[in-house]
């Protein structure tokens, strides 16, 4: 996959980890198959601590790949997909987020949107 490299885009989702802390910078709307995942994968980890791992690996010089979104029904109000491929408690694990952001990007405006978690 290609790494994110636009820099816009590149400055908003790092400014959108940075803010892992927060409620509502780092969202999740996952299914219920990916919550038992979770669970049964990663020990029952608390979303906002896969926000801050996801912070770190970043922060750590991990790469964001991004994909041009495909599916109908995401490609219209999102050009692209996040992906992040880290490793939590020793499980190699696939992240896939949307990024809302808008141009010029502001500090402490954009947040990303976790989709999906799974193993990799």
């Amino acid at each position: 996959m290609p790494p994110l490299t636009d820099l816009d885009r590149l400055a908003a989702y790092r400014d959108a980890l940075g803010n892992w802390s927060v409620t509502d910078y780092i969202q999740f709307e996952l299914t219920e198959e990916a919550h038992r995942w979770i669970r049964r994968e990663l020990g029952g980890i608390t979303l906002k601590e896969i926000g801050r791992l996801m912070y770190d690996y970043v922060a750590a010089g991990g790469e964001i790949d991004e994909t041009p979104e495909t599916r109908p029904e995401w490609s219209d109000p999102y050009e692209f997909h996040h992906d992040l491929r880290l490793t939590i408690h020793e499980t190699p694990v696939y992240i896939e987020t949307r990024l809302h952001h808008r141009l010029p990007v502001t500090p402490d405006e954009s947040w990303i949107l976790v989709v999906n978690i799974h193993a990799r």
